[in-house]
């Protein structure tokens, strides 16, 4: 690790970030740290032919490679950022971190959450940064939300439910809980500022054998919260939307509305005056408030604060901590899924 990196704000010298992986998202990945100042991106590996070439004309200043050993080991290279499937997360990851290289991985940080207790306490032994993309955690309309749960508008958090839902992309290698819900729960657990003490999950496979298109996953925190999470590839609707019970409000985050994405609703539920049966309580029907929300693309808030904590030696909002916490749930969901819907504790 060059110590020049280090320092109070900029750096003496541009930090030079290889990507292993160039698919789907990693283009989207890969555009936004083209474009990063202070960012240089000499180095890209991706074992798929057609998607090198592809990378090579748009880009034709960046070396691509077959191999991420090309990159990891490479000297001359600061960071690694890794958008390759989730089956080789942990293994790349390792392989960078071993080679002294601060770490970005594309959600989920792993599979298994004893893998992923490898990587941060790797990471934690040299001294380097292991952020995870969980982007929502970068999103203005998620941050936004999260001040004003953290500023208590909403009172108490009592529940919470969320929506991630589509027709496609179905995928072969994952299923639909590992592919849509790491974004919920990252976000929920963030919001929550708590993990769950039980998780139960139940889905099915229709398209494929083993690989489930939609999951129901359910979340019992030790507080006494509750979270719901529906997700599905194979869905006439596409909806990215949480809704947040509190004691006080309630909201609604709608990731699909282009200008309204967060709705406040100024409604509860109080203690009245008992005059008789089914008049013990009191419904609170008050103003919907539209906070505003200055949006820019998520995807590039979270590379440049993967970019800042290396500049500064800071922990990542999302670090391997918090990757690992998301796949312990994950992971028990998992568990659940597979013995049809019965309850896990997690330990």
């Amino acid at each position: 690790m060059d110590p020049t990196l280090w320092g109070n704000g900029m750096t003496e010298r541009t930090i030079r970030i290889a990507q292993v992986g160039v698919g789907n998202w990693g283009k989207n990945v890969l555009r936004n740290l083209m474009s990063l100042p202070g960012v240089e991106v000499p180095v890209v590996a991706e074992a798929d032919a057609t998607l090198r070439q592809s990378t090579a004309r748009q880009y034709p200043g960046v070396r691509v490679v077959d191999s991420a050993e090309q990159v990891t080991g490479d000297p001359g290279i600061d960071a690694v950022v890794i958008a390759t499937p989730p089956r080789t997360h942990f293994a790349l990851a390792q392989q960078a971190l071993m080679h002294g290289k601060h770490t970005f991985v594309e959600k989920p940080l792993t599979l298994l959450a004893a893998d992923a207790a490898k990587l941060v306490q790797e990471a934690e032994e040299r001294g380097l940064v292991l952020m995870v993309g969980h982007i929502l955690e970068y999103h203005p309309a998620f941050l936004r939300m999260k001040e004003m749960i953290d500023a208590g508008e909403l009172g108490e958090l009592l529940y919470a439910y969320s929506t991630r839902v589509n027709l496609g992309v179905v995928r072969r290698d994952e299923n639909a809980l590992w592919s849509f819900a790491p974004h919920d729960v990252s976000v929920i657990l963030w919001f929550f500022g708590e993990t769950p003490s039980q998780v139960q999950c139940s889905g099915q496979a229709y398209l494929q054998p083993d690989i489930e298109d939609v999951a129901f996953l359910n979340l019992i925190f030790p507080s006494g919260r509750l979270a719901h999470i529906h997700v599905s590839w194979l869905d006439p609707h596409k909806i990215r939307r949480l809704t947040l019970v509190g004691s006080r409000k309630m909201a609604v985050l709608d990731d699909m509305e282009a200008m309204e994405k967060i709705r406040v609703y100024d409604k509860g539920v109080g203690k009245g005056t008992y005059l008789g049966y089914g008049e013990d309580l009191s419904l609170r029907f008050g103003d919907i408030w539209v906070p505003y929300v200055q949006m820019r693309e998520p995807l590039r808030a979270e590379l440049e604060h993967f970019v800042e904590c290396i500049r500064t030696g800071s922990r990542p909002r999302s670090d391997g901590r918090d990757g690992l916490r998301v796949v312990r749930v994950l992971e028990c969901a998992q568990q659940s899924l597979k013995h049809g819907g019965k309850p896990v504790p997690l330990d």
